[in-house]
């Protein structure tokens, strides 16, 4: 990434079996797959009440870090990793699950508000609002009171492949957020048959 090399991916979501393959934890299921590809594996780090793995993407460096504090508070354990090793909120990319966007769209953006996404909400109280954020839709249920169960809840089959098909084309591009910066691997992202919604 320009002027500042990325360090840390987050990815956010709830700890536990409840919430696993829930339209929530679709950051987790990005950083899972990161992992999956460099031959990584995640340990319990108790201090920085997260999971965390260090791998290597595109001949770089890279924590990842599952926060197991629930969603709401996971800026604690950001916060905790990325001043233990003194990561620059602007070497720090967050995947989360994203209402704006249907599902099968990701979206790369640097800064911007919390969207009243808690998780991001959280992060930004502690860090600031200079990070990257990789946005992976997961479509609105269409009333906001149906929100939570809506984001705690697993989707159709349909929808999971296609927020599946964006989680791999997210883990697709980071060895190119690493290597040509952010900007040429927004463009790459960005082209995959999807407009900006």
């Amino acid at each position: 990434m320009p002027g500042t090399p990325l360090r840390l991916v987050v990815g956010l979501g709830n700890p536990g079996p409840t919430y696993a393959r829930t339209r929530h934890n679709a950051g987790f299921a990005l950083v899972d797959e990161l992992a999956r590809r460099a031959g990584a594996g995640f340990r319990s780090e108790p201090r920085h009440q997260g999971e965390v793995a260090r791998a290597r993407i595109a001949e770089q460096e890279l924590w990842l870090l599952k926060p197991m504090t629930y969603m709401n508070l996971s800026g604690a354990s950001v916060q905790s990793l990325a001043g233990f090793y003194k990561i620059a909120p602007e070497a720090i990319l967050v995947a989360h699950d994203e209402l704006d966007f249907p599902p099968g769209v990701v979206r790369l953006k640097l800064g911007g508000g919390a969207g009243g996404h808690n998780g991001l909400r959280d992060i930004m109280a502690r860090l600031g609002e200079s990070f990257w954020r990789l946005r992976i839709g997961i479509g609105h249920p269409g009333d906001r009171s149906a929100v939570l169960d809506y984001v705690l809840g697993r989707p159709p089959q349909a929808e999971a492949a296609l927020i599946e098909e964006a989680v791999s084309a997210a883990a697709d591009v980071l060895p190119h957020i690493l290597l040509e910066g952010a900007e040429k691997a927004m463009n790459r992202l960005h082209r995959r048959g999807n407009a900006e919604p």
